[in-house]
């Protein structure tokens, strides 16, 4: 079984203030020329939360500039590489929102869809149509394990569909594509098939699991197996 991809590989947690200005010497050793996040304290509280790619810098550079007077421990989490480090900080800045605080900046994603204005939206529907029930306007509420419990005759995917969507599969280093239409069947370089392993075995020339074979893009930059839609 491969081992987890590794985020942090070293840290130290919660040391005082005066421990990095007489041991400097020693600490340096530790971040010297190596990245990772850092989180200064006051009185066993969250100040600030910051990213370096020269640690040993950056901490040093705390002892004297505008933070100086205002922390007074401070913890270290040393990554493997940078990648991610930007988005990994705004998250702590969005998750425990240090107050008193002295980040100037709240923490923003690159690229991560808000889903708050889908909620809302899905909300609204959801009110209009109970209170379309309520007044003898409507029928009987529609609710996601109702629509999955009628499927489509002889198109598996159709009980899973809210709205179109591309999905994508990679085999031999090359990468294919192919478009999921709002009734479930699946357009794979002109033809339509009723099923995932159907357009599957049109890509391998044999028989094909295309719910393992075909991923979707379940949220922006997040591409997972089909099959995930089953629950």
């Amino acid at each position: 079984m491969p081992k987890p991809t590794q985020l942090v590989c070293q840290h130290l947690e919660n040391i005082s203030r005066d421990a990095l200005e007489k041991y400097l010497h020693i600490i340096r050793r530790y971040v010297v020329r190596r990245q990772g996040v850092y989180a200064l304290y006051r009185r066993g509280k969250l100040y600030y939360v910051g990213l370096a790619s020269d640690l040993r810098w950056r901490l040093n550079a705390h002892l004297k500039d505008r933070l100086a007077p205002h922390w007074d421990r401070f913890s270290v989490y040393l990554t493997i590489g940078d990648k991610h480090l930007k988005e990994l900080e705004s998250l702590l800045l969005r998750v425990v929102k240090p107050k008193p605080t002295g980040n100037v900046q709240t923490g923003k994603f690159a690229s991560s869809e808000n889903l708050l204005y889908q909620f809302k939206r899905e909300i609204k529907a959801h009110q209009r149509a109970e209170l379309n029930v309520l007044v003898g306007q409507g029928g009987e509420l529609e609710t996601p394990q109702k629509r999955r419990a009628i499927p489509r005759r002889g198109v598996p995917l159709a009980r899973y569909v809210s709205e179109p969507f591309n999905i994508c599969a990679r085999l031999k280093g090359r990468s294919f594509r192919a478009h999921v239409r709002r009734d479930g069947t699946i357009r794979f370089r002109g033809r339509i098939y009723k099923s995932p392993s159907a357009a599957g075995s049109a890509v391998c020339k044999r028989s094909c699991n295309g719910w393992w074979f075909w991923k979707y893009e379940r949220a922006p930059g997040d591409w997972v197996r089909l099959n995930v839609l089953k629950g």
